[in-house]
C-alpha cells in the first residue's frame, strides 16, 4: 500500500509539465506515450515514469487479493454471505488494479475501464457491504468509518462518472472515488499487527479427564 502512493510522487515528480492531483488522473502516470488526451478533459500526458507505475498498480493489485484471502477469518468478519460477498467484491479491486497495470488507458482503453470499474464501482459496493459484514468484535469506529467510506466513495464515482467534480476537479473526484478503498485496506492491515492473539491452549479430548 505505502509503495503505491511514494512511486506515485515519484512518477508525477518526473513530468516535465507538472502533475496535477485536481486535473489529472491517477492513470495519466500508466499512460505509455506523450499525447494529448481530450476525454474527458483536455490535457497533455508525458509521464517517463509509466513503466513504473504500472508495476505499483501490478503489486498493489496482487496484494490486495493476498489480503482478501488471508483475511476471511471470524476476528474480521461475520459469518452468512454479505461478508463473502464484500470479500469477493474487495478481492475485485486487487483485480482491478493489476488490470490497470497490465493495461495502459493509452494502450487498451477497454481493459484499463474494466479495472478502473472494478475499483471504484464494484469495490466500493464492497466497501459499503463490509461495514455491515464486519464482525462484532472489530472496532465501532471501525465498523462505522467503513460504511462512511463506502458512501463517499460510491458518491464520488457517481459524480467522476457524470463528469460533476465539485469543484475538486477531475483528478480531485477520482481520487475520492478510488482512494477510500485503500485507506480501509491500510486502516485493516494496521489494526492487524497490533490485534493481540489469545495465546492457544489445548482442549481435554472428549471423554477423556483432565487432573
Amino acid at each position: 500500500m505505502v509503495q503505491f502512493f511514494v512511486i506515485h510522487v515519484v512518477a508525477e515528480s518526473a513530468w516535465a509539465r507538472p502533475y496535477s492531483w485536481a486535473r489529472n488522473n491517477i492513470s495519466d502516470l500508466g499512460n505509455a506515450h506523450c499525447a494529448m488526451q481530450t476525454d474527458p478533459e483536455p490535457r497533455y500526458i508525458c509521464s517517463p515514469e509509466h513503466g513504473l507505475m504500472n508495476a505499483s498498480f501490478t503489486t498493489l493489485g496482487v496484494l490486495l487479493v493476498i489480503g482478501a484471502a488471508l483475511t476471511g477469518g471470524a476476528a474480521l468478519w461475520r459469518r452468512g454471505a454479505a461478508a463473502a460477498v464484500a470479500r469477493v467484491l474487495l478481492a475485485g479491486v486487487g483485480v482491478g488494479f493489476v488490470l490497470v497495470g497490465l493495461a495502459p488507458a493509452d494502450i487498451n482503453e477497454n481493459q484499463h475501464a474494466l479495472g478502473a470499474l472494478l475499483v471504484m464501482g464494484t469495490g466500493n459496493i464492497g466497501l459499503l457491504l463490509a461495514g455491515f459484514a464486519l464482525a462484532d468484535r472489530v472496532p465501532g469506529v471501525l465498523r462505522w468509518m467503513t460504511r462512511l467510506l463506502g458512501i463517499t466513495a460510491l458518491a464520488a464515482c457517481g459524480l467522476f462518472l457524470s463528469e460533476h467534480y465539485l469543484g475538486l476537479g477531475m483528478g480531485g473526484m477520482e481520487r475520492v472515488a478510488a482512494l477510500p478503498v485503500l485507506v480501509w485496506a491500510l486502516a485493516v492491515g494496521v489494526r492487524g499487527l497490533f490485534v493481540r492473539r489469545a495465546p492457544w491452549q489445548p482442549t481435554a479430548e472428549p471423554g477423556r479427564l483432565t487432573n
